[in-house]
């Protein structure tokens, strides 16, 4: 989190005017039917649309946080408290539907992305409220205002809230449907050839397919092969339409790009939306190394000092500034992949109806291309090779210019948009309802990994402090004396009496319960001590 530094201060003052000027200049592109949809169809409805989008996407990423990081707490903790987060973690958690949740999820993100580029970008040439040309160009033709608008509104604040509000958060129907629409998607087999990716790199890897399923029988495994056919005929002819427009001059690319250009520039986007992809859960896996296990390679050692140096805030600083990136190149990918075919006057790719062809230029197939080729299958190399793909000179590169991103602040607003949200919404802390992990091993309930051996490699989590403070330690498996396990009871026990000052009679009846079972387990702390030690140790319950 932002601190309230002056400097701070003015960074989420000053991205907070960007966003608010992005989303007027936006919306009067839409009002002068100068994007796609308003055009095509009526400004109120690309407002609509984009508006929508936008609040779905804040759902899918705040989902994705509470859908990850909760499968550790014991579901009965919040059985009574959260009947409809309980209802949804016990179907999303239930064998591997975590994994389909996230591979659908994944499309979702890239589709939501290119739909709502499609409502919000500028059309060839246009300009609203007589800006400046190089004001439009910087905020309209590059697209940065829709990045502002999106990441700050539809991503980073949701990511903000629910990486610490995981139980409140997805406490709604709307993340009931959000589930069922991210397993629908995975179910369709659309996406499958990348479980056949997945197989292939962990093979090379050496690396068992861990699941927690019973294995298939005859005919889900028929089911199954059948659509990762599917899928790798669909990856195919997706690729082969959309080479074919762009060879064509047929897709929405600004004009004055050749075709043969525009190719290579659809190639050079998919790469950097993958190395992007596959850095984060690089990044990820190296966190849980210890030093002199991150390999011998200068270019991977000069990378994760850079990454987890000083403080460490280099981590969620780059997720920050990832977020902004990737979501300006799948903006441009939606540009250069939507194919711009009009209907009984252009010739239908390969001849296709006029129906599919409107299906075409919906944006289908780009999502398509870009879920699988550039953000599902590097993210699966980087799971299978982390430190070789560290040793990559161009993971470094793009480190140095993603955190070169964040630091600008331009996505500061974020910050101030979740607290906002988080008073309107109400949302608490999850050690409110269940307490802190310690209290929670304490009552008898501690936390357990529903998937052993599992890294899920599929998503696009945004760190949050509580979770990147403990990465960057990298601390051996040393385990505490008993002085620090009882110094860290006592800090917790102190922390707890603080903030209740300045609780509700709910929060405080929440905190009364978590000091007792700290207490508990000092109690219980001393017993060991006593047991192992002789003197026996000086009881701390009444410093307490």
């Amino acid at each position: 989190m932002l601190s309230n530094s002056p400097l701070d201060i003015f960074k989420q003052f000053y991205s907070t005017c960007l966003v608010i000027f992005s989303v007027v200049i936006v919306t009067a592109l839409m009002f002068t039917e100068n994007t796609k949809v308003a055009n095509d169809a009526h400004p109120v409805v690309a407002l609509v649309v984009m508006w929508l989008g936008i609040l779905w996407m804040s759902m899918v990423e705040g989902g994705q946080c509470s859908m990850v990081g909760l499968p550790p707490i014991d579901r009965e903790l919040y059985k009574e408290s959260h009947k409809i987060t309980y209802q949804i973690c016990s179907l999303g958690h239930k064998g591997d539907n975590l994994d389909r949740y996230l591979m659908g999820r994944q499309f979702m993100v890239i589709f939501i992305n290119f739909t709502i580029s499609l409502c919000g970008s500028p059309l060839e040439g246009a300009s609203v409220l007589g800006l400046p040309q190089w004001v439009s160009d910087i905020f309209l033709g590059s697209g940065i205002a829709m990045v502002l608008t999106n990441v700050n509104i539809g991503q980073l604040t949701a990511q903000v809230n629910a990486s610490h509000c995981m139980l409140d958060y997805i406490n709604t129907h709307f993340m009931t449907f959000t589930l069922y629409c991210t397993l629908l998607i995975e179910m369709t087999g659309f996406m499958h050839v990348c479980y056949l990716i997945r197989d292939c790199f962990y093979f090379a890897a050496g690396k068992p397919i861990v699941t927690n399923e019973p294995p298939r029988s005859a005919a889900k495994a028929f089911f199954h092969w059948g659509r990762v056919l599917f899928s790798t005929v669909v990856l195919c002819f997706s690729l082969a339409v959309t080479l074919e427009a762009l060879f064509k001059g047929q897709t929405t690319m600004w004009d004055f790009i050749p075709n043969w250009a525009a190719v290579i520039i659809f190639f050079v986007l998919l790469s950097l939306v993958g190395l992007l992809e596959a850095m984060q859960i690089a990044f990820f896996a190296v966190s849980k190394f210890k030093k002199e296990d991150r390999g011998d390679h200068p270019m991977a050692r000069r990378t994760c000092n850079l990454l987890f140096k000083g403080e460490g805030r280099n981590l969620p600083g780059f997720m920050v500034g990832r977020q902004v990136t990737v979501t300006l190149i799948f903006f441009v990918a939606a540009r250069v992949t939507t194919l711009n075919i009009k209907i009984g006057e252009d010739e239908n790719i390969f001849g296709v109806s006029d129906g599919l062809q409107e299906f075409f230029n919906l944006g289908f197939l780009g999502a398509i291309i870009t879920t699988i080729l550039a953000s599902i299958s590097w993210q699966l190399v980087a799971s299978a090779f982390p430190i070789a793909f560290l040793s990559n000179p161009f993971v470094y590169i793009m480190l140095n210019v993603v955190l070169a991103i964040e630091a600008t602040g331009i996505c500061a607003a974020s910050w101030f948009f979740g607290t906002i949200h988080k008073k309107i919404a109400g949302f608490q802390l999850d050690e409110v309802y269940v307490g802190t992990a310690e209290e929670r091993e304490a009552g008898g309930k501690p936390d357990t990994s529903m998937h052993p051996g599992r890294d899920f490699s599929i998503g696009t989590v945004l760190v949050a402090p509580k979770n990147w403070e403990e990465a960057i330690k990298n601390l051996e498996s040393v385990p505490e004396t008993f002085s620090q396990r009882r110094e860290r009871i006592l800090s917790n026990i102190k922390k707890m009496k603080d903030m209740m000052a300045d609780a509700s009679e709910e929060e405080k009846g929440a905190y009364a319960a978590g000091i007792q079972a700290e207490v508990k387990y000092l109690e219980k702390l001393n017993e060991e001590e006593e047991s192992e030690a002789s003197p026996a140790p000086v009881k701390d319950i009444e410093a307490a």
